[in-house]
């Protein structure tokens, strides 16, 4: 039985909940698919050539966290955490792994951006906007948009974790 909580979407409430308890049951997914994994587990290569991982898709994710919730729609300054051109030894977009990275390390991150996340969408409406190239972005399609990345990679987690351990569902 796993640790974390993924409370199913309530199935009759209102567009607000309904888009934020999405968002929440596949960032729970995402988590769940990590858990009980090491450090080398989770950079586990899912196929050769590709060296898509766990961790590196949870460090994508952390990266997709603060570009839309903290670039876009707060318009916050805040620099990419993992930008090869700003810092040439960090891996390119989340995806690759610098040497020495772990999966807590990822995930602590990850889970601060999400509670940063959270902060600048508490008293926002849905139409509250943000700007995306050079257009007006609302929260409504941001928050849209991020339930369509994550169960896109959480698809990808499944087929990682599944060739890491055999563990399938959840």
């Amino acid at each position: 039985m796993s640790a974390i909580e993924r409370p199913l979407p309530p199935l009759n409430a209102d567009e607000r909940t309904t888009l934020e308890s999405w968002l929440d049951f596949h960032r729970a997914t995402l988590a769940m698919k990590c858990e009980g994994l090491d450090d080398e587990q989770a950079a586990v290569a899912s196929v050769p050539p590709s060296g898509f991982t766990l961790t590196g898709l949870v460090q994508h994710m952390a990266e997709v966290e603060r570009n839309w919730f903290r670039r876009v729609f707060a318009g916050e300054q805040a620099l990419p955490i993992y930008d090869p051109q700003a810092d040439p030894s960090a891996p390119d977009g989340g995806f690759e792994l610098a040497e020495g990275a772990t999966l807590h390390d990822a995930l602590t991150t990850w889970h601060a951006e999400i509670a940063r996340a959270r902060e600048l969408c508490a008293d926002r409406a849905l139409t509250d906007t943000g700007r995306f190239m050079e257009q007006d972005v609302n929260l409504r399609w941001i928050y849209v948009h991020m339930i369509e990345e994550y169960a896109r990679h959480n698809g990808h987690a499944d087929l990682l974790r599944e060739r890491i351990d055999g563990t399938t569902g959840v």
